[in-house]
């Protein structure tokens, strides 16, 4: 099937006079998930994961992705004709590296300019110039073969009560207005999804489990344009638009649109979130003020009400969490058990809780050796059958009217080697560690990543992902500008933490064909004390659910350690029990006893 995608693709790139075709995994908002719209870069080459980028020849066919994929890639890609290039390893050649030993002198690279950032539309032009080339950026061959293509979606979208939000349409304008006139920009252009939701208190369902509405904004002083599918419209959402001055345009006529903007105005964009296609239909004398959005830094730093709220959320969470603990270490070896049911069973709990919309990404349910890939997504084929033994890797969360939560847990399903123990501690011992992190105002998560790292750095052992990202607020599960990594992306400058950012701790183990472990906890950024050293800060836990005490080796953990542990199970007994059965909270003092 894949072979003869490809063949079809390379007779479309052969009328056009194309020798290289990029197919990246984007939408025209360089969203991290896609709707089913979007999914060519899966189309073409077979791989599912939400990363990734394929370059097709007329002759070859590879495909780029991180760590978090390379098992999942691996598997998917055999037999397609298309050869796995792991990203970041030893001798492996960026996308740009093999941009350049693949196309020739006076070539042509091919790609649609609507799913390609401003930023990698630049840098793969200078490679054409380099060989003296031509751009050829106008179409998407891959809708020419896609017979099959599902539709541009178009859910329903609701406003977001300032009671959740904590603050109103008319704030975010104001300040995203003010930030705007400090750069000297008289309009802003803005294509990210999660920013629009944000700014307008509106929230859609147009990607799964990411509740957004596919659509652009310009902003200037006076005028609010949005840009977006206006079937989807209702009544009450143009009350509210024109209560609030914001005029609506059709979705298609956003390019039309930016050719008029007026010569010489000076306009601030993200080169990479904007589109390429959106950049080049500027006019050429438009003065370009090139930065992240504004809107990034502000609606990662949550208000008081959406710190609130989102405490309210893990509180439901940890309730269907903890019940779905407490049915599993009681019916595992009991009843039929797979990946699948466990899944299922988990989104039921979570669907029973007051205020739940969604969950907030596929859940992913992993047992034994599945649990080593860490974006795994079980499917028929794979679906495996739990026994009373290993370990099964559950990484899930929900969207709630009150916030949006992202958790892991690995529960022992019974006998255990003394390794997996050791790992199951060491990646205790890390998740702690970080979420008792104290430090100065002004660190970046690249200056506390260590702290996580260390129990397993001292044992030859990592993970090949960051150890935690932003969380939005009824939003997309993973958000920027900080995150908690060692390496540095090239391009994305470091954002020190702020008091009010909500940021995962998810350290890992991952032996590839035997099993993997994760715990992952949420923490807000908090202020301490301040003294002559400057502002001291700390992370508050806001997730409630006991790290598996039959996996612990309590041998391995220091005083501290154990203090640690000890202190986050009273929390969490104390808040989840109350909301238990009388048998349930029984069973939760035990997996919180002190060790």
């Amino acid at each position: 099937m894949i072979p003869e995608r490809l063949e079809r693709l390379r007779q479309e790139m052969e009328k056009r006079g194309i020798d290289v075709y990029i197919v990246p995994t984007a939408d025209f908002h360089q969203s991290e998930y896609v709707g089913e719209h979007f999914k060519a870069r899966a189309f073409i080459t077979g791989f599912t994961g939400s990363a990734g980028t394929a370059i097709i020849t007329k002759t070859e066919a590879g495909l780029w992705t991180d760590g978090r994929y390379f098992v999942q890639a691996g598997l998917q890609l055999r037999g397609t004709t298309v050869t796995l290039y792991k990203m970041g390893e030893e001798g492996v050649p960026t996308v740009e590296e093999h941009l350049r030993n693949t196309l020739k002198e006076g070539g042509c690279l091919g790609f649609d300019g609507r799913v390609v950032s401003t930023k990698e539309g630049r840098e793969f032009a200078a490679i054409v110039s380099e060989k003296s080339g031509s751009l050829y950026t106008r179409e998407d061959l891959v809708d020419l073969i896609w017979s099959s293509r599902p539709p541009l979606s178009r859910e329903p979208m609701t406003v977001l009560d300032e009671k959740y939000a904590g603050k109103s349409i008319g704030d975010k304008l104001a300040a995203l207005r003010r930030a705007m006139k400090d750069k000297g920009a008289q309009e802003h252009l803005i294509s990210s999804l999660y920013d629009i939701a944000w700014l307008l208190n509106i929230r859609g369902g147009d990607i799964r489990h990411v509740p957004v509405v596919l659509s652009y904004l310009s902003l200037t002083q006076d005028r609010c344009l949005w840009f977006l599918q206006k079937e989807i419209v209702t009544e009450k959402i143009q009350a509210y638009l024109d209560e609030n001055g914001v005029e609506i345009r059709s979705y298609d006529e956003f390019y039309d649109y930016v050719r008029t903007i007026p010569q010489g105005t000076a306009v601030l964009l993200d080169p990479s979130v904007i589109n390429y296609r959106i950049c080049t239909s500027l006019p050429e004398n438009t003065k370009l003020i090139e930065a992240q959005d504004p809107s990034v830094l502000m609606r990662s730093v949550k208000n008081e009400t959406e710190v609130e709220n989102t405490r309210k959320a893990h509180v439901k969470d940890a309730v269907a969490m903890c019940k779905f603990m407490y049915w599993l270490k009681n019916n595992i070896g009991k009843i039929p058990m797979t990946e699948i049911s466990v899944s299922d069973y988990l989104e039921g709990l979570r669907r029973e809780q007051e205020g739940f919309l969604d969950l907030s990404f596929d859940t992913i349910s992993a047992y034994a050796e599945h649990g080593a890939i860490c974006h795994y997504s079980a499917a028929p084929e794979s679906n495996k059958e739990l026994h009373p033994e290993g370990f099964l890797l559950v990484d899930s969360g929900g969207h709630y009217l009150e916030g949006t939560t992202d958790i892991t847990r690995t529960f022992a399903l019974g006998e255990l080697t003394e390794e997996m123990r050791a790992n199951f501690t060491r990646v205790c011992r890390a998740n702690m560690n970080l979420a008792n992190a104290r430090f100065l105002y002004g660190c970046t998560g690249r200056n506390l990543d260590y702290i996580a790292r260390e129990p397993l750095w001292e044992a030859g052992l990592d993970y090949k992902h960051g150890t935690g990202h932003g969380v939005g607020y009824v939003l997309n599960v993973h958000e920027g500008p900080q995150s908690f990594r060692w390496k540095l992306v090239p391009g994305t400058p470091e954002q020190c933490l702020e008091e009010g950012m909500i940021t995962t701790d998810e350290p890992g183990i991952y032996l590839e064909g035997r099993y993997g472990i994760r715990t992952e906890n949420e923490l807000v950024c908090r202020k301490g004390e301040k003294n002559e050293y400057g502002q001291f800060m700390y992370f508050e836990n806001i997730t409630y659910v006991p790290i598996d005490l039959d996996a612990i080796d309590p041998e391995q953990i220091t005083g501290t350690e154990k203090r640690r542990l000890n202190e986050y199970h009273a929390r969490v007994y104390e808040t989840i029990a109350p909301y238990l059965t009388e048998e349930e909270a029984l069973w939760l003092k035990k997996y919180t006893r002190a060790i």
